[in-house]
């Protein structure tokens, strides 16, 4: 589901960027043990403006990214943010749910996916991550950031954001839905008030 003009801009602004920067990452390299090891592949469902893509590749040191996201104004914008490192980014417009139309994506293909709160904008969530667990490889990570259904309850979610209406996730849901795609959570969990679930989770064998 596209994103609508205020959260678009919501996004892309200096405050969401230093969230980003100096909480979001910081916690997220905790949960999933660091950096990727050298040589890494990622992909990144929703890469949005690009920002979350610079990160990925400069604090987690992933040698190459694959981002997609479904609006592509946002590729666009990825695509001018990260234009000095594009031999090694590609980005495309496309499904997160089928990454083999994206990229060409064959099971096993990435090292680390990341989600910085992606999501929960698509309406068939479990299809996501059972692609997310498609495409990584064994032992490889699944790093993410989501925003629960208690938060999209709030009456600024509800008023100023677009989001599906049904099916929403709670955090509780969403952490029982990863091993049903072979994805199992490493060590400890950050929650924030109910509303928002930072973890990191291993594909098993």
């Amino acid at each position: 589901m596209l994103m609508n003009k205020i959260e678009k801009a919501a996004i892309d602004n200096p405050a969401r960027r230093a969230l980003q920067r100096l909480y979001e990452v910081p916690t997220l390299l905790r949960l999933a043990g660091g950096p990727l090891p050298p040589g890494a592949n990622a992909v990144e469902i929703g890469c949005g403006p690009g920002y979350g893509t610079r990160l990925i590749l400069d604090r987690f040191r992933a040698a190459h990214v694959d981002a997609v996201d479904l609006d592509p104004a946002m590729v666009a914008k990825a695509r001018r943010r990260l234009a000095r490192d594009a031999h090694r980014v590609r980005l495309a417009a496309g499904d997160a749910t089928d990454l083999r139309a994206a990229f060409g994506a064959e099971g096993g293909s990435y090292d680390a996916a990341f989600d910085f709160a992606f999501i929960h904008h698509i309406p068939d969530w479990r299809s996501a991550l059972d692609e997310v667990a498609r495409v990584l490889k064994p032992g490889g990570v699944f790093v993410f950031e989501e925003v629960t259904a208690h938060a999209l309850a709030r009456p600024s979610y509800r008023l100023l954001f677009d989001h599906p209406t049904r099916d929403r996730f709670t955090a509780e849901q969403f952490l029982a839905e990863l091993p049903r795609h072979g994805l199992a959570v490493r060590g400890s969990l950050t929650r924030v008030r109910g509303d928002y679930l930072l973890g990191a989770a291993t594909r098993m064998g």
